[in-house]
């Protein structure tokens, strides 16, 4: 079923297709804006786009991508989703392990662990073995090198499926997704930058905005091996127009870009979390760590949320950092924060977002392809505030394709 709540809709719709290119809403569910019992993409679009138009050039937006953009692409380009975050096998206090996993999932809402809080549990582990001196500790990150060598290489593979595929399919996969990507970019000049926040470990975004013409600005400063600054001094990009002097003005195609949970070429090296020269769709990571200015880095450094190299005193970081970037962007007034394929699984997110919520101005939009685990409507339901919230759940709204080219503003600046 796909669900629809936009504008004044005072509950969720839901519609199920009755036929090719036509709608039915399901028995009882009555709206105001439609007199005939079926309709289609027209009528869909007359009552989303304008709202959509609206929402984003609200004076601050930001979009949160999670893993079903990730999908989506890869099944444009290769006919098939990409691979999943799916539990693993260890070989020290695996039983515990994945009982741990198993309570963090279902705390979180889940039916069952999957890799992060496999990996969330084993680091603690990790650390409670290393405290007791125990020989184990050894074996356990051993495991812990293995699993995120073979996680990094299926992150790899993920690139790679959609950069080798079939070349009038990739080039359909990526064109949606730059299309996809500028009509959230495509910001009036006087409005805020747009905040493009995400959950996900590959660079797709980042492949997107490159062929986008978007320039991406984060945490990190430097060419050659790009370093994580805490201190970001909110830096930007203006340009003079000719003839003005003293006037600077916002260059158009910037978007501000934080990754939540780190990257698969992000290492800890030394002191610092460096982004090292990983090309997208690579064999595997292992080729590009031996390098001058690498010594002693591993699959055990990479920056995998939440793989926080557990040996330093602050190990938070930088995902402290990440996440306060995400808090400042959207709990301020007049702001909109658009999700796609984003299923509400990570609680840390959540309350971020519920917070958002308790100040009246704020709006949030859902774009999901679906929700198999009910988490999207659970959550719906737990933040009480359904006016603030708008809704396009399914595939009929928020297939990428379908959603670029019938309900997403066109990238006008």
């Amino acid at each position: 079923a796909n669900i629809l709540k936009v504008r004044d809709d005072h509950l969720p719709a839901s519609f199920a297709e009755s036929e090719p290119g036509k709608f039915r809403f399901q028995e009882g569910t009555e709206v105001s804006w439609l007199s005939g019992e079926e309709f289609g993409i027209k009528e869909l679009r007359s009552r989303i786009e304008p709202w959509l138009t609206s929402l984003f050039q609200s004076e601050h937006l930001s979009f949160l991508a999670g893993s079903g953009l990730t999908h989506a692409v890869h099944y444009l380009a290769a006919d098939k989703p990409a691979a999943g975050m799916t539990a693993v096998t260890l070989s020290c206090h695996a039983a515990e392990i994945n009982k741990a996993a198993e309570e963090t999932a279902k705390a979180a809402g889940r039916s069952k662990g999957n890799f992060e809080d496999q990996l969330r549990s084993a680091n603690e582990l990790l650390r409670g073995l290393e405290i007791l001196g125990d020989a184990k500790a050894t074996t356990l990150r051993d495991d812990l090198k293995t699993i995120l060598t073979q996680f990094s290489a299926s992150i790899l593979a993920c690139e790679a499926g959609i950069a080798t595929s079939d070349d009038s399919k990739r080039e359909l996969a990526f064109n949606t997704l730059v299309t996809f990507l500028m009509s959230f970019a495509s910001r009036t000049g006087t409005r805020d930058r747009l905040s493009i926040f995400t959950t996900n470990y590959d660079r797709l975004i980042e492949a997107g905005a490159e062929l986008a013409g978007l320039h991406l600005l984060d945490r990190f400063v430097g060419s050659l091996m790009p370093i994580f600054r805490s201190s970001r001094l909110d830096l930007d990009m203006h340009y003079n127009p000719p003839g003005i002097r003293g006037e600077p003005r916002y260059l158009e195609g910037v978007a501000r870009f934080t990754k939540l949970h780190g990257s698969v070429d992000w290492v800890h090296a030394g002191n610092d979390i460096r982004r090292i020269g990983l090309p997208f769709g690579a064999a595997k990571v292992d080729a590009y760590l031996g390098t001058p200015g690498l010594k002693d880095v591993d699959a055990n450094r990479l920056m995998i949320y939440p793989n926080s190299a557990k040996d330093r005193e602050t190990s938070d970081y930088p995902y402290v950092e990440l996440f306060r970037d995400l808090a400042a962007a959207v709990c301020r007034p007049n702001s909109t924060l658009v999700t796609y394929g984003y299923s509400f699984g990570d609680e840390h997110i959540n309350r971020v977002i519920r917070d958002m919520l308790t100040i009246p101005s704020t709006h949030l939009v859902v774009m999901s392809y679906n929700d198999p685990l009910g988490r999207i409507m659970k959550s719906y339901q737990e933040f009480g505030r359904p006016s603030q919230i708008s809704l396009l759940i399914g595939p009929a709204l928020s297939d990428i394709r379908t959603l670029t080219e019938n309900f997403l503003p066109k990238a006008a600046i």
